[in-house]
């Protein structure tokens, strides 16, 4: 994967590793690791707020800076992740859900005191929805896609085969992210320079191929072992639905 913003190359690039970093004493690869880490994940976080709790962007955003702050700097929250136990973005989120609790839960102590008895459910003023992480794991699975598709593009930049990124952008990418009509053959063949529609479907196939490996090397980032990471593909599937389905062309099309 493509290196993060403000991370030096020889900064640990697998979440693994940047969680046993965030863990260590050492103060300056702490911060590093923690950085990399909220930037991966406070957009999915905020999202959930916003969209699965239904707070306003700006007290979402005022929690987060609490959370980080309270839990995940005083506290050392990260330190106590452990991979054997399951996914971080389980751990985290499970975190600031509670979190959240707790701070509605005061919220709530504070109103009740003032106004006599009031309802949880009316005093912390958040309208929850029926799968409220539904918000959190769209979130988290269109940021690996994307990401998945900033490495391919750059890839194929620093080999030269802008082709390849042209086909799949036309033929998969942007049908799928921005609900454009899939790119013709015809177009292709204009547009990329193909010799023949055979040429431009055997460059898709070999186009997806590159997709598929980037995106199991972004995913066996985090993922345990080739079996977790097929588990992990097929719930980023199933997360995103029909979006991401495989795009089967043939010559003719």
């Amino acid at each position: 994967m493509s290196q993060i913003d403000g991370a030096p190359e020889r900064f640990p690039s697998t979440q693994w590793s940047m969680v046993a970093a965030a863990g260590q004493s050492d103060v300056d690869q702490k911060r590093q690791a923690l950085q990399c880490l909220l930037v991966r994940y406070l957009p999915a976080l905020r999202a959930h707020l916003i969209y699965g709790k239904r707070l306003p962007p700006d007290r979402a955003d005022d929690l987060l800076q609490e959370f980080t702050a309270k839990k995940i700097l005083e506290k050392d929250l990260i330190a106590a992740a452990d991979r054997q136990l399951g996914k971080f973005r389980t751990f985290i989120l499970t975190a600031l859900d509670r979190f959240l609790l707790n701070q509605l839960r005061a919220a709530g102590a504070q109103r009740r005191t003032a106004d006599h008895a009031v309802p949880l459910a009316e005093a912390d003023g958040v309208e929850y929805e029926h799968d409220p992480t539904r918000a959190f794991d769209v979130a988290w699975a269109k940021n690996v896609i994307a990401g998945a598709m900033q490495e391919m593009r750059s890839e194929c930049e620093r080999s030269g085969r802008m082709d390849l990124w042209g086909v799949f952008q036309g033929r998969v990418a942007g049908p799928a992210l921005e609900g454009t009509p899939p790119l013709a053959y015809a177009q292709m063949i204009e547009q990329l320079g193909f010799r023949s529609p055979t040429a431009a479907s055997n460059a898709l196939v070999t186009a997806k191929r590159m997709y598929e490996r980037i995106l199991r090397s972004i995913v066996g980032q985090y993922a345990l072992g080739s079996q977790e990471v097929e588990s992990e593909i097929a719930e980023l599937r199933a997360i995103l639905g029909s979006e991401h389905r495989s795009d089967h062309p043939r010559p003719s099309e």
